[in-house]
């Protein structure tokens, strides 16, 4: 089987399946948690590989990890709810507590069992298509089959619960009112999160896992304000970064699943910068947009006070403007047709006219 095949299906796998739920846990601002399960997960993986005897542990190591996933979040709900600390506290005193406890477990009854980093934190998901399973009598990738079934899973707890997750996120009280049971749904949500964290271990490890939850989610955001869109925007820039990503690492000879995450945070960077929503420098010029508005039609409102046509130089000791921003102004009030430049000066047009005139206080 092409190993480019393999290797890029596992990567967009990996990232829709993460783009699925890690949607909803950057719009329940709850992303640190995303990184509190995928560490804490490790004594559910410990006791996994433990009770399955070493061997076969992929499908116990799930469910290792879910109720693993399940306390952390229990525990940084009681703690919040305690009142004694707040909830990224909450998420920084349990997820190194129980991440130290795996560690503490490895050290003291596996010290025979080698964790490669490359396994464990980074990942390298080139060793995909060596990683198989015979189904059916033909040779399929173990990773396919993962984050395949995970990707379904995913998907189908979002389509049969979309109205129950949508009015959840934005308004838990009412959901509750409804009969929707939001804490039901926050649990299964992640317990979905811990599966998919797990998953992606072979692939991507624990920290890069991370940023496909995240990222993907976090760029949608910045792109749309509807819940569909924002999925599908996340889903879509999950697939986008692993298949540049693929082809950049391919042509730097670098780290495969590191070259996807930072093609992520690139899509994040460019969205934060010129997203037409929230975009940093959109913001800019919208409001570089608007001051120019509003001086050229303050300008036309002052020359329609004077029957002669106004220098530039009166108008620059009338308001206290540099040259450049009044030349700035003199295009915009010409782009809107409300000004006339003669050599005498400046007079506003028919069209000015009118302006000011609609915005004259009428008396009664």
């Amino acid at each position: 089987m092409n190993a480019d095949l393999v290797i890029v299906l596992t990567a967009i796998l990996v990232s829709v399946a993460s783009a699925l739920v890690g949607t909803f846990l950057v719009l329940r601002r709850m992303a640190l948690l995303a990184d509190a399960i995928s560490h804490a997960v490790l004594p559910g993986i410990v006791m996994a590989y433990w009770l399955s005897g070493g061997g076969g542990a992929t499908p116990t190591a799930l469910l290792g990890a879910a109720a693993a996933g399940l306390v952390t979040v229990t525990l940084v709900e009681w703690l919040t709810r305690s009142g004694k600390v707040k909830n990224d506290a909450a998420i920084g005193i349990v997820f190194p507590a129980l991440f130290s406890l795996g560690v503490l477990l490895v050290s003291l009854y596996f010290r025979q069992v080698h964790l490669d980093l490359d396994a464990v934190l980074y990942g390298e998901i080139a060793y995909a298509p060596f990683n198989t399973l015979t189904l059916w009598g033909r040779e399929i990738p173990e990773s396919w089959l993962m984050m395949g079934s995970l990707t379904l899973l995913n998907l189908l707890f979002v389509l049969l619960f979309y109205k129950e997750l949508k009015l959840s996120t934005f308004d838990a009280s009412l959901a509750a009112t409804l009969g929707f049971a939001p804490g039901l749904l926050h649990y299964a949500l992640m317990t979905l999160v811990s599966f998919t964290s797990v998953g992606a271990f072979q692939s991507v490890g624990a920290i890069l896992i991370v940023a496909f939850l995240i990222i993907p989610p976090a760029t949608a955001y910045l792109l749309t304000q509807r819940l569909p869109v924002m999925l599908g925007l996340a889903v879509g820039v999950g697939v986008v970064s692993s298949l540049v990503g693929y082809g950049l690492a391919i042509w730097f000879d670098a780290s495969i699943a590191g070259m996807m995450a930072t093609v992520a945070g690139v899509c994040f960077a460019l969205a934060f910068l010129f997203s037409p929503l929230e975009g940093l420098l959109t913001a800019q010029l919208r409001r570089k947009a608007e001051r120019l508005e509003v001086a050229a039609r303050l300008l036309v409102a002052h020359l329609a006070h004077h029957e002669q046509a106004v220098s530039d130089q009166e108008v620059l000791e009338e308001f206290g403007w540099n040259p450049r921003f009044l030349q700035q102004v003199k295009e915009k009030a010409l782009q809107a047709g409300w000004l006339e430049v003669f050599q005498e000066g400046l007079r506003p047009s028919p069209a000015g006219l009118a302006i000011v005139a609609s915005r004259a206080p009428q008396r009664g």
